[in-house]
């Protein structure tokens, strides 16, 4: 099973702004790279504060899995988990997923990173920045990568794709 982090982040770092700030500030070019890329992969994981700021409905073509710890109205296409990353990829393999993308936001791609599951990093660089704001990461991680596929498009946007050394 392949289990992969994909996130946007400032020249300066940050993921965004607050746990709510909506993504909007990304590019087209990082957009339409996250449509493929996770729509090829089937199935999408997020908290729950990246799921309100997609407007708290499923994105079409990809199960979502949303972790809460409160419930959520059950929607087509979505499910709500607590189970602990481990336990999440054998039950998304057993379903027949070869792919899981791992969409945020800073203690999800956390969770996911410390349980040791993580194989690929996408990661679009975008030509801002906040100032302050959410890392990547809410903990210490201590993980090399190995630079696998770096693009710059035409507005100055990098998108990088960095592969997990375990």
């Amino acid at each position: 099973m392949k289990v992969f982090i994909i996130s946007c982040l400032t020249a300066d770092g940050y993921i965004g702004k607050h746990s709510t700030h909506a993504a909007m500030w990304t590019s087209k070019e990082d957009k339409k790279r996250f449509i493929e890329i996770t729509k090829r992969a089937g199935v999408i994981v997020m908290g729950q504060n990246t799921w309100t700021t997609l407007g708290g409905k499923p994105l079409k073509d990809r199960l979502n899995i949303v972790y809460s710890p409160t419930p959520l109205p059950t929607i087509e296409g979505m499910e709500v988990t607590m189970k602990s990353p481990t336990d999440l990829i054998a039950d998304l393999e057993s379903r027949g997923f070869k792919e899981v993308a791992i969409c945020g936001g800073s203690q999800i791609y956390t969770m996911f990173m410390k349980a040791g599951l993580v194989d690929t990093l996408y990661l679009t660089i975008e030509p801002v920045v906040f100032g302050d704001g959410m890392r990547l990461f809410k903990e210490d991680i201590d993980y090399k990568l190995t630079l696998a596929e770096c693009t710059k498009t035409d507005t100055g946007t990098l998108l990088l794709t960095y592969s997990v050394s375990r």
